[in-house]
């Protein structure tokens, strides 16, 4: 199970049969999660992550400081 949490509630959830990997992490942010955020400072402008290895990205890194 993958949810999505802000302070107001759940944003989206994903359910997998045995783990998720990189590219199903990858897929769900960018699916469903950046949508949902704004520019900083505004509503849900930060992602905390913690330091699973299918978190650390380079590709959603980059993304998501732009």
């Amino acid at each position: 199970v993958l949810p999505a949490l802000t302070i107001d509630g759940y944003i989206s959830a994903e359910v997998v049969e045995g783990a998720f990997t990189r590219d199903t992490f990858q897929r769900f942010i960018l699916r469903e999660v950046v949508p949902h955020m704004t520019a900083y400072p505004g509503k849900n402008s930060i992602l905390v992550m913690d330091n699973c290895q299918i978190h650390k990205s380079h590709f959603l890194v980059g993304l998501l400081r732009q």
